[in-house]
């Protein structure tokens, strides 16, 4: 069959069934059972981790449920990439948020049908079964510590399932540095092709002989799915168990009658807000069935009972159904969504979406985006101008003091000397950032040579006065002082005069006549 063939044309109907288990406190498993998609995704990462991670992991797929049905392969293969990717972003966004999410994650494995073609994205260590023929074949391969080891030939299947690390997961979505793109595999889908998605809770106790058996012999997919995961439970599986069953229905000459609607169906933790998927999908969504309770006689279904904190009312075992944001509206119903970080808009209509293929969605992460931005370069400006402001303020305190203190150096005088005379300076004896602080006004007439060493070094170190005039007053004090030495030296010099004739003896020509 081919896309342009209208005569006849594949349509996939689905259902599931998640249970908590005999075990585990709550359900981190989540799927998704639609008419176009089914999904599978098994949380991990702590009570509330687990939970979150799996539920954003749905939700990010969803909107795959409504998109176009005459979309090509490839694109829709792009598509659920893109969309695992998207989702694998929200969780660790949520995480780094939530501190208390710290380290989750969650397996993902989904297939869609489109232009008679399956395709598969695949992360983690939930599987995909196809049954084809009576032939059951295993799909995806385990993103696992084990299946390495048995990839390597160090260990062999059988011995897989009692390894120590089996539950040791290498690949999965979430707060992780790990490669989070999926496996993608296209093949051609048949009519009558069964598909069975599940968690690890379920293959990993029920052997594929057994598995192909129930989903060979049991027709009805309710039934089947019902019965898979109670066999589960019973073959002593600790884990949460999901099960996804799609079936591919041919129709013929599909214009000539109504074929029948499945409301999609969403099961584990996912369906604790069924309003934010009916709003992603803008139609009615519904809870998964409840797993029959055929076992709660037995210990180990009352302890379980007993840890989850008692038996469910009778309405919860019922399937719920929720309308879209546009019904709930109308009936005073609405509520404000929480879809763990995916974008939620508001559509011109008054539906609320977070489809980030939808025209609006994008507009509106383009928009944030360059609000964003926008914020970003108005703090960014707001903080060069209280730098600065302070770089001014601090500048103005530098220059106002640098200011106020040249303006005091120059109400100082020293004396000191210039060209070997005493010299009178206005400012200080000192240098500021190699910059003089004071300037020559008046040359003396006073030799520093002619005083004595004591002044000299007061005169190289400075003499300080106050003002003008008692500099030139001090100039006058040492110009006196000056002259008295000098004066002194003048009259040692008189009393120190030779006599007019020499003595005898002073003249060596007396001694030889006197020989």
């Amino acid at each position: 069959m081919t896309k342009t063939d209208q005569s006849e044309r594949l349509f996939l109907y689905s259902t599931a069934v998640s249970d908590v288990g005999y075990v585990r406190s709550n359900n981190q498993d989540s799927a998704f059972a639609g008419e176009r998609l089914v999904a599978m995704c098994d949380g991990m990462g702590g009570h509330a981790g687990g939970d979150t991670a799996s539920t954003i992991a749905i939700r990010s797929l969803a909107h795959i449920e409504r998109d176009d049905r005459d979309q090509d392969v490839q694109s829709l293969a792009q598509m659920m990439e893109t969309s695992v990717i998207a989702a694998h972003d929200a969780i660790v966004g949520k995480a780094k948020r939530e501190h208390r999410l710290s380290g989750m994650g969650t397996t993902v494995t989904a297939l869609a049908l489109a232009d008679g073609s399956w395709v598969l994205a695949h992360i983690g260590d939930s599987r995909a079964y196809l049954l084809r023929e009576g032939r059951l074949v295993r799909m995806t391969q385990d993103h696992s510590y084990v299946q390495h080891l048995i990839n390597t030939g160090r260990i062999s299947p059988a011995e897989a399932k009692s390894h120590p690390q089996r539950n040791v997961v290498m690949r999965v979505l979430g707060d992780f540095d790990i490669d989070p793109r999926p496996d993608i595999s296209i093949s051609k889908a048949r009519p009558a092709d069964r598909w069975m998605l599940c968690s690890d809770g379920l293959c990993g106790v029920l052997e594929d002989s057994t598995i192909a058996e129930v989903l060979e012999s049991v027709s009805d997919q309710a039934e089947c799915a019902q019965q898979l995961v109670t066999m589960a439970l019973k073959a002593g599986s600790t884990d949460n168990v999901t099960v996804v069953i799609a079936d591919a229905t041919l129709a013929l000459d599909a214009d000539a009658f109504d074929l029948p609607h499945q409301t999609p169906l969403v099961g584990g933790a996912a369906s604790s807000n069924l309003e934010a998927l009916a709003d992603i999908l803008d139609e009615p969504v519904a809870a998964t069935p409840r797993l029959r309770d055929e076992s709660n006689e037995s210990p180990a279904k009352r302890a379980a009972v007993l840890t989850q904190g008692g038996e469910p009312d009778e309405e919860e075992t019922r399937g719920v159904m929720v309308q879209p944001s546009a019904a709930r509206e109308e009936s005073g119903e609405r509520h404000v969504l929480d879809t763990s970080e995916i974008p939620v808009v508001l559509k011109k209509d008054g539906s609320q979406t977070d489809d980030p293929y939808d025209p609006e969605v994008a507009d509106a992460i383009h928009k944030e985006h360059l609000e964003q931005r926008e914020r970003d370069r108005s703090h960014r400006f707001r903080m060069r101008l209280v730098l600065a402001a302070i770089a001014a303020m601090v500048l103005a305190g530098l220059v106002g003091g640098t200011a106020s203190a040249y303006g005091w150096s120059q109400k100082q005088y020293y004396l000191g000397q210039e060209n070997g005379r005493v010299t009178i300076y206005q400012g200080v004896p000192t240098k500021a950032f190699a910059v003089s602080l004071s300037h020559p006004v008046r040359s003396t007439d006073i030799e520093v040579s002619n005083l004595p060493q004591s002044w000299r070094d007061q005169l190289d170190a400075g003499i300080t006065v106050s003002s003008l005039a008692d500099a030139e007053e001090h100039a006058t004090l040492i110009r006196h002082e000056a002259r008295s030495l000098s004066e002194e030296r003048n009259k040692g010099g008189d009393r120190i005069k030779p006599s007019a004739s020499p003595t005898p003896s002073d003249n060596p020509e007396d001694g030889q006549h006197s020989s």
